[in-house]
């Protein structure tokens, strides 16, 4: 991998709005109900902003040759009361999103890589992250970085 992975800053916003456009995108192909706007891109990036700094989180971002061509954010959550006291914190990994022409290169391991030494340095006891179902690329990534299926949620159209 010759990318490097640093913190996000301002002058990265219209690359990752790019990125949230193109993650939109690529899981409206597997969901059929993402914002497939340039609009919807700005406001999932906004949302996503707002929970990083809210929790104490982190904005990384993956460049190479100038580029952005990834990013993941993190955020830290606690789990609800039933989960045991030392068990309730962890990090969250919100967002991940690798440019199509710079997947199979090893930037998705990375940022994950990355993701899980921040979360260790803030003292938390997991790192979790979703995947759709169907996403069967994600999955098998986040597979091979040591993730394991914990919650199956379901859902059901009423309309």
């Amino acid at each position: 991998m010759d990318a490097m992975i640093r913190p996000g800053g301002a002058g990265d916003r219209p690359a990752l709005i790019e990125q949230f456009l193109g993650l939109n995108l690529h899981e409206e192909a597997i969901v059929g109900n993402r914002r497939t706007d340039h609009a919807g891109a700005e406001a999932c990036l906004e949302a996503a902003e707002r929970e990083v700094a809210a929790s104490g989180g982190r904005v990384l971002v993956a460049e190479r040759a100038g580029r952005v061509i990834g990013h993941v954010f993190i955020v830290m959550r606690r789990d609800a009361v039933f989960v045991r006291e030392a068990l309730r914190p962890y990090a969250y990994v919100l967002e991940l999103f690798v440019r199509a022409e710079a997947r199979g290169l090893g930037i998705g391991s990375a940022l994950l890589a990355e993701a899980e030494r921040f979360a260790r340095a803030q003292g938390m006891a997991r790192l979790r992250i979703g995947v759709l179902a169907g996403n069967d690329g994600a999955e098998a990534l986040y597979r091979r970085s040591g993730f394991a299926p914990a919650v199956l949620e379901m859902d059901k159209p009423l309309r």
